[in-house]
């Protein structure tokens, strides 16, 4: 069942009109935890300019993960609709799936990496990046999406996820955004200290061994999740193995700069416009 919502935003001189619809999706994903395929719908909130006359490239934008299961069931898709439209207004179609295990899309925790002292991170992104490879064949058969030229970006959880698309080298994806990507936080108990960071700084060199489009890291300087020398660590090994990217930080935001996604916008735009118009030309 579709829903469909006209909004009018101001896009330069003259009044565009964005159109938000909401579709479930059927996907597939090999859950983390016992390797059982998961076959079932998602929710997915689709953004889009239908002034733009050319066909438009393609965004995945993938949500984080709170550690609370009451919280994941909880997952909407409005606290992403600002920015959505924003990346509307930058001349993309917007696909923000809310993957299994949240929200509306319900069904089995498929992302869990394991209790603390026991992260075993690779099958939780990879359920995540499994969906999103539907996703993205879901949008590249838009009769309004350039299915050769698409982006992929996420917050927390979902960048990680951005970069483990990196890895995959997905037909029409030609660059990777990850705003405060990441694993294991423990904001309250250990502020800055992720479980087995370590175990995070392998997998990122794994991923930099086979990702060849550009990456953009955007991180805060008092992301409490991470803190500020993990993050660089990951970004380093990525690098070292092979991968390619720029590095970015933030200035504070609030007590905890962790949802700068969303919260301070301001800060990173200028950073992913210019990404953006270098590697995609947009």
């Amino acid at each position: 069942m579709v829903s469909a919502v006209a909004l009018l935003l101001a896009a330069g001189p003259a009044q565009s009109k964005t159109i938000e619809e909401t579709i479930g999706l059927p996907v597939e994903a090999i859950d983390g935890r016992d390797g059982a395929t998961i076959s079932q719908k998602i929710q997915v909130t689709i953004y889009r300019d239908d002034a733009w006359r050319a066909k438009q490239p393609f965004m995945i934008l993938n949500h984080g993960r709170s550690a609370s299961a009451g919280d994941r069931a909880a997952t909407r898709t409005g606290p992403y609709a600002a920015n959505a439209r924003y990346f509307v207004s930058r001349g993309f179609a917007v696909f923000l799936p809310v993957r299994i295990g949240y929200g509306a899309s319900g069904g089995p925790d498929t992302e869990d990496t394991g209790a603390c002292d026991a992260k075993n991170y690779p099958p939780g992104y990879e359920a995540a990046a499994q969906q999103s490879l539907a996703v993205i064949a879901h949008a590249k058969a838009q009769p309004y999406v350039d299915a050769q030229r698409g982006i992929v970006l996420g917050q927390s959880f979902g960048g990680t996820t951005a970069i483990t698309l990196a890895a995959r080298g997905v037909p029409g994806v030609l660059a990777a955004v990850n705003f405060a990507g990441g694993g294991g936080g423990r904001p309250m108990s250990h502020p800055g200290q992720p479980c087995h960071h370590d175990r995070l700084t392998r997998m990122f060199a794994a991923y930099g061994a086979t990702a060849r489009i550009p990456t953009l890291w955007v991180y805060s300087e008092n992301d409490r999740y991470w803190g500020q020398d993990k993050p660089r660590e990951w970004f380093s090994a990525f690098l070292k193995a092979g991968g390619q990217g720029r590095y970015v930080q933030l200035p504070p935001y609030k007590e905890d700069g962790h949802p700068s996604f969303t919260g301070q916008p301001q800060a990173w735009k200028p950073e992913f416009e210019a990404f953006v118009k270098e590697a995609m030309g947009r």
